[in-house]
């Protein structure tokens, strides 16, 4: 007597699913992880699995690999057709491995005659919403809505994995066990001491965020700040800090986009951190442009942002681009240093912080996951998944290589004298040793 149709069924749907798995990563050698399947069933390390890959039904490894590339992964990720459990970070190296993998063609019709044997998925497609905008990329309205797509979330939510400070960028780690507070505000100094900050500068800050930088800047260094953001809540948020600071004297938010500062003032030093990332390639040009005729001659200009290796080539269309940083663009440092050379500027110093990024994203993503139910009843759970995978996934990036942090010190000489001294020592004295 056979099975029962319906549990016959099942175990085929098991079946066909275990013998992908087994095709699909004959070749990976990493075993230290687990793919658990809607039914129980098990497949890999049996003991203390890094990570595990839960399948929710048996339509999953349809949906994720039938078309696979990194947004399709992503979506189901979203929603819910599968689940990581563990190790997130270590499970984007496997992601990773099976994106970057060059299969013959007779293999990928025989991986994918395997999947079409699954059922389509019919849960429900439920999620956030992808950034679809309408108007010319990069132009003010459209970047404006691209922004507040990111970072109007409550600030609930960013409170609950950043630090007390909520900076969002990459921290500066003295060693790898400094706990995240410490790391932000060693970079929030070591900024500082860059751009060698003096009682009274007039300090631009673009893309300021919820303000820790001015704060620090205004309270350490005794300067006169203007910061702008493209985000009305972010806007409030730091103005309500600023008051409660009692700093609000000295310096103040505006909402507003660069290309539209008042160019009647000059700024003895400006800094950009983490903004850069949404300005768009074919705009850099005016973007360095803007920040030399602000800046006064014989300041500088610290620019702090993302960069994609010259070598990474991305297969496939972007999760992030589609569901975090919509209209975003990454370029090798090269690029940005040529955009701004021809604006200009002299080029002082460039630092690579990649390790301190990786570490700041892992603290962020612990963070994320100690507070995941708060983070779904603050906002739901498929900006809880979103936020976690997009992070996890960036971390491995810095890991890699494929994405770098730069720190970018540019001057504006006077009559070639750059004012600055002959070595950085100053840079590496810590606040308790210098006076204002």
């Amino acid at each position: 007597m056979g099975l029962p149709a319906t549990t016959a069924l099942r175990d085929s749907k098991v079946e066909l699913s275990l013998r992908f798995l087994n095709d699909l990563l004959a070749d990976y050698s990493q075993r230290d992880y687990q793919v658990r399947l809607w039914d129980g069933t098990t497949w890999g390390a049996e003991k203390s699995p890094r990570f595990t890959l839960v399948l929710k039904h048996p339509g999953s490894l349809r949906t994720m690999f039938l078309d696979p590339s990194e947004l399709t992964l992503g979506e189901a990720y979203l929603h819910d057709d599968f689940d990581i459990e563990g190790d997130i970070e270590a499970a984007m190296e496997l992601g990773s491995h099976l994106l970057a993998q060059e299969r013959s063609f007779p293999n990928r019709l025989h991986l994918a005659a395997r999947l079409r044997q699954l059922p389509v998925s019919t849960r429900p497609r439920l999620s956030r919403g992808e950034a679809r905008f309408q108007g010319r990329m990069h132009g003010k309205d459209r970047d404006r809505r691209a922004v507040c797509f990111h970072y109007d979330l409550p600030t609930e939510f960013y409170a609950l994995w950043l630090d007390r400070r909520m900076v969002y960028s990459c921290a500066y780690f003295a060693t790898p066990s400094e706990d995240l507070d410490t790391a932000q505000q060693h970079k929030l100094d070591y900024i500082c001491r860059k751009l060698r900050l003096r009682h009274g500068d007039r300090l631009l800050d673009v893309g300021c965020g919820w303000g820790g930088l001015m704060m620090h800047a205004v309270a350490h260094y005794g300067v006169q700040a203007v910061g702008i953001t493209l985000s009305v809540p972010q806007a409030e948020v730091a103005r309500q800090r600023l008051r409660e600071s009692k700093l609000n004297d000295q310096c103040r938010v505006e909402v507003l986009d660069y290309r539209n500062i008042d160019h009647s003032q000059q700024y003895d030093k400006i800094v950009s951190v983490g903004m850069f990332e949404h300005v768009g390639e074919v705009l850099l040009p005016e973007y360095f442009r803007r920040a030399w005729e602000l800046l006064r001659p014989g300041g500088v200009f610290l620019n702090h942002g993302i960069a994609y290796s010259a070598t990474y080539r991305r297969r496939g269309p972007s999760f992030v681009d589609r569901y975090v940083f919509p209209d975003s663009e990454l370029v090798p440092i090269s690029v940005s240093l040529r955009a701004a050379e021809l604006s200009g500027f002299e080029i002082r110093d460039v630092e690579s912080l990649r390790e301190h990024y990786a570490l700041t994203l892992h603290h962020w993503v612990g963070r994320l996951e100690a507070q995941a139910e708060q983070a779904r009843r603050i906002t739901d759970d498929v900006t809880y998944r979103t936020w976690r995978l997009y992070m996890a996934g960036s971390a491995h990036g810095f890991r890699s290589g494929r994405l770098n942090v730069y720190q970018t010190l540019l001057a504006k000489p006077l009559h070639g004298e750059s004012g600055l001294p002959l070595n950085r020592e100053d840079w590496y004295r810590s606040l308790e040793d210098r006076s204002l």
